[in-house]
């Protein structure tokens, strides 16, 4: 087997293989020395009316960092590699002679030559040119794609740049600008993030599927009373701000704790079994996650409840005493 860690470190993994020169924890620990530097994915001129500096894109969120894996020969652990066989005839097809094609129905295919496809892609101007400047909030979240950090290139970029950013910040708004990116024409969101910004990428609207439909089948029902009470009463204890750190990849860290044993030939970790309770009734789960149910508070012990009674003063009993006499 093989694992790629981080998209940059490889390993061999064999059963009774040999231990390789630097160990498992050696090469983990120096993990990031073998990353190599962080890279703008795009980079142009940032355009607000006659304003324009040189920016770049760089990839706010990624997942170059995780655990992937390559195919392999179980009996050799050669590694495979991916080849295109014609349906019909089963020969092997090669790289040249590899072409696009659109399904037109009944399995005909129209060929598209990758000539053909830059012909009416427009070319890129490198322009991330404002059309617009709306709030924020206007934008639905489901069209936010993906987020890049928007940066100036070089130290005469950084006055107009700073310029935007703090215009942007003052007036609350935030641009929508269009630009070729990664051979497609992009609707961008720019907003102002820290000492930078964030370049949003959206979705198009014909990409964005309809919440009607996704919602029709959700019934109207009025909750009131102890139901409603208590659903609120967990969401209000429970309140709080968002921390990333506590939004741990635990499938991440599972396979990255399984390739560590392997590669040191210990015993395979196990996942401790979850228990779900399954509550007979809605009302009644509710209680129990707000604390308040029948099993939820213990009464205090009959002798406890005595002991905390002051027991009558000396001379309070004597007089008690001679009145009875």
């Amino acid at each position: 087997m093989v694992v790629e860690l981080s998209g940059r470190l490889a390993l061999n993994l064999r059963v009774g293989s040999e231990p390789t020169s630097r160990s498992w924890v050696d090469r983990f620990s120096h993990l990031e020395e073998a990353m190599t530097a962080h890279r703008a994915q795009w980079k142009g001129h940032l355009k607000i009316g006659e304003l324009t500096c040189a920016v770049g894109l760089y990839t706010a969120a990624s997942i170059a960092d995780r655990i992937s894996f390559h195919m392999l020969n179980q009996k050799t652990g050669n590694r495979l590699k991916r080849e295109f066989i014609d349906s019909e005839t089963e020969e092997l097809v090669e790289r040249d002679q590899q072409v696009k094609g659109f399904e037109t129905g009944s399995g005909d295919y129209i060929m598209i030559d990758p000539e053909e496809v830059a012909a009416v892609v427009p070319d890129s101007d490198k322009m991330l040119e404002a059309e617009a400047f709306i709030p924020c909030r206007s934008v639905d979240d489901v069209y936010f794609d993906k987020p890049y950090y928007l940066v100036p290139v070089d130290e005469a970029a950084n006055d107009a740049f700073t310029c935007i950013r703090d215009a942007l910040v003052k007036t609350k708004a935030t641009a929508i600008a269009r630009t070729v990116l990664f051979r497609r024409i992009r609707t961008v969101l720019i907003r102002p993030h820290g000492r930078g910004l964030i370049a949003t990428t959206l979705n198009f609207d014909y990409e964005v599927r309809s919440s009607k439909d996704a919602f029709k089948d959700v019934r109207k029902v009025k909750v009131e009373g102890e139901m409603r009470d208590l659903a609120k009463h967990i969401i209000e204890t429970k309140m709080g701000d968002f921390n990333p750190a506590k939004t741990d990849d635990r499938y991440e860290t599972a396979l990255t704790a399984l390739v560590k044993a392997k590669a040191e030939g210990k015993a395979l970790p196990r996942p401790k079994p979850v228990k779900v309770s399954k509550p007979s009734d809605l009302l009644k789960a509710l209680r129990e996650s707000a604390g308040k149910g029948k099993n939820s508070a213990k009464k205090p012990k009959a002798a406890n409840a005595n002991s905390r009674k002051k027991k009558p003063s000396a001379s309070k009993s004597k007089n008690t005493q001679r009145k009875a006499s």
